[in-house]
C-alpha cells in the first residue's frame, strides 16, 4: 500500500518568479549541482509556447549515496528518473505533477504540487505517494523516502528563493 506525504512551505519569491525559474536551464543545472552532485543529469527541459515546463532528470543512486536505512535494502545499482510538468492555472497560481520511477527496485512515486500567492511571496504545497513493492520492508522504505521528501522540499524552496534573488 503506498505511503502518502504532504508538505507545505513558504517562499519570499512570487509565483511568477518561481515559475520562470522552473523554465530556466541555469536554474536546473544549479539545482542539480546543489542537490544531485555529480550523480544527477538533466535529460530534458522543454518550455512550450504557453510557458508550460516539462523537465526530466536521472539520478544515479549508487549504494554509497543512499541514506542509512536504504543502504541495507538496496545493494545493487539504482537510478531514479524524475519527471516534472508545470503550468499556470491562473494569474497567481502554478500547478505541477511529479512522477518518480526507479530502476533496480520495484518502486515509484507520484504527486501534485501547487505554487500559490501568499502575503509575503508564495506558498508551495506538495502531496503524493511513494510505493516500494518489497515484501516485509517496503513500508519502512516508503516511510524513509517520504520523510526525506518532507525534509528536502523546504530546503529546495529555500534554494529556489535564493537562486531567484541572485539570478533575477
Amino acid at each position: 500500500m503506498p505511503t502518502p506525504f504532504d508538505v507545505q512551505t513558504d517562499s519570499p519569491a512570487g509565483v511568477q518568479q518561481v515559475f520562470a525559474a522552473f523554465g530556466d536551464e541555469g536554474y536546473w543545472r544549479d539545482r542539480i549541482t546543489e542537490f544531485g552532485g555529480g550523480a544527477t543529469t538533466l535529460d530534458r527541459l522543454e518550455v512550450d509556447a504557453d510557458g508550460a515546463v516539462s523537465v526530466s532528470t536521472t539520478q544515479d543512486l549508487r549504494n554509497d549515496l543512499l541514506p542509512g536505512p536504504l543502504k541495507k535494502v538496496f545493494r545493487g545499482t539504482l537510478s531514479v528518473v524524475r519527471t516534472e510538468a508545470w503550468h499556470r492555472t491562473g494569474a497567481e497560481s502554478v500547478q505541477g505533477s511529479v512522477t518518480i520511477s526507479a530502476s533496480g527496485v520495484p518502486g515509484s512515486g507520484m504527486g501534485t504540487a501547487t505554487v500559490a500567492a501568499a502575503p509575503d511571496g508564495s506558498q508551495f504545497r506538495f502531496t503524493g505517494t511513494v510505493e516500494v513493492k518489497i515484501p516485509i520492508v517496503g513500508g519502512r522504505v516508503e516511510k524513509a523516502i517520504c520523510d526525506q521528501i518532507v525534509t528536502e522540499i523546504p530546503q529546495l524552496q529555500r534554494f529556489t528563493s535564493d537562486w531567484i534573488a541572485q539570478n533575477g
